[in-house]
């Protein structure tokens, strides 16, 4: 018996190639299918509860997105590609939720696998989400994990009428479902710009363990950000170079322009990973020198005293001839002495700049 979900992609072992079944995080959320049915004139948005309720827009010359949230329902997924010519294996790749970000054609379709990236609760907690993109004539499946507002802006301007995007073809609205995520890259962009200006001048300051681990935290998300963003530049070379009657020329001159943003993420993330880097040398350099601050003052303290112990050492012992202890002014001389010792060195040290 198939299982319905898996946490780890090593738990399909033994499964046939092309087999159902969902791998990834099990989000607690009502699964739901939305279906926009779009053209120049007329805009509807409902939901279904079966894929059968979309075979009646095969017919149509309009567009229609189906927005599928949530990977939980195997029988779902089955159903597109029965209806709709969907090869098993890329069946399989859209229920995998660790899959790597790619793109890949096939004669009436094309897929995309892409990464949201969003911050989560907590501090600098960021958190991975997979969408599946197919691309047909007429007709855009999206799959997502879970809801979120990322489509927002697109259904805003899908409300207007006279938006270019209500006038052009299904290959349009990948682009914008495209460009959506890739602009999420920069609000986590932002956010490392922020972190890293504020950690570089508490390390100068007063570096702590606290920096030390935001600095670790900040390394490890660079590593995700960095196996997640890579792909981008060889998925949108690899559109450039199609040549898919699904893309339009006009549609490929903007994905150059995402190629464009992607090519700055990527730079971002390389010179970020120096910068932790370095970030790591100054730390280790500043708990140093706070080390060496510490020890000089220890030492300059201990400088001031050994003399003054010295002296109360010997006048410690108990020898019976020892005249300056008959003396009246024994003791307010060897106040003077031990006071005169502390100001010498204190003037030296302060003229060989070691204080």
């Amino acid at each position: 018996m198939t299982p319905e979900s898996l946490r780890f992609v090593s738990k399909k072992s033994g499964l046939a190639p092309g087999t159902l079944v969902h791998v990834g995080a099990v989000h607690e959320h009502p699964h739901s299918i939305t279906v926009i049915n779009y053209n120049r004139h007329s805009l509807e948005n409902r939901t279904i509860d079966s894929i059968e309720e979309l075979l009646p827009y095969k017919t149509t010359d309009s567009v229609t997105w189906v927005m599928v949230e949530g990977l939980k329902e195997v029988a779902i997924i089955d159903a597109i590609g029965r209806h709709f010519d969907i090869h098993p294996l890329v069946l399989e790749d859209i229920l995998n939720t660790h899959q790597r970000t790619k793109f890949e054609e096939y004669t009436d379709y094309l897929y995309f696998v892409l990464k949201v990236v969003s911050l989560g609760q907590g501090s600098f907690n960021v958190e991975y989400e997979q969408i599946s993109i197919l691309v047909l004539k007429n007709f855009v499946f999206t799959f997502m994990e879970q809801p979120d507002g990322l489509f927002k802006p697109i259904l805003n301007r899908l409300a207007n009428e006279d938006s270019y995007l209500r006038n052009a073809g299904s290959d349009y609205l990948a682009y914008m479902i495209m460009d959506a995520v890739v602009d999420e890259y920069f609000t986590l962009h932002d956010l490392f710009d922020e972190q890293i200006e504020f950690i570089e001048d508490e390390l100068l300051t007063h570096p702590s363990v606290a920096t030390l681990s935001t600095i670790q935290k900040m390394r490890r998300e660079l590593i995700f950000l960095r196996k997640t963003v890579s792909p981008l530049r060889e998925l949108l070379a690899a559109i450039r170079r199609s040549e898919s009657p699904l893309f339009d020329e006009r549609t490929k001159r903007y994905f150059i322009d995402i190629y464009d943003h992607s090519i700055r993420i990527i730079e971002a993330v390389e010179s970020y990973r120096e910068l932790i880097s370095g970030m790591m040398d100054i730390y280790l350099s500043s708990v140093s020198n706070k080390l060496n601050e510490t020890m000089k003052f220890l030492t300059v303290f201990s400088s001031i005293f050994i003399p003054m112990t010295f002296i109360a050492g010997v006048y410690g012992m108990n020898f019976e001839y020892m005249p300056e202890l008959k003396w009246q002014w024994s003791y307010p001389i060897l106040w003077a002495v031990f006071i005169g010792i502390a100001v010498s060195l204190l003037i030296y040290f302060k003229k060989k700049k070691w204080l």
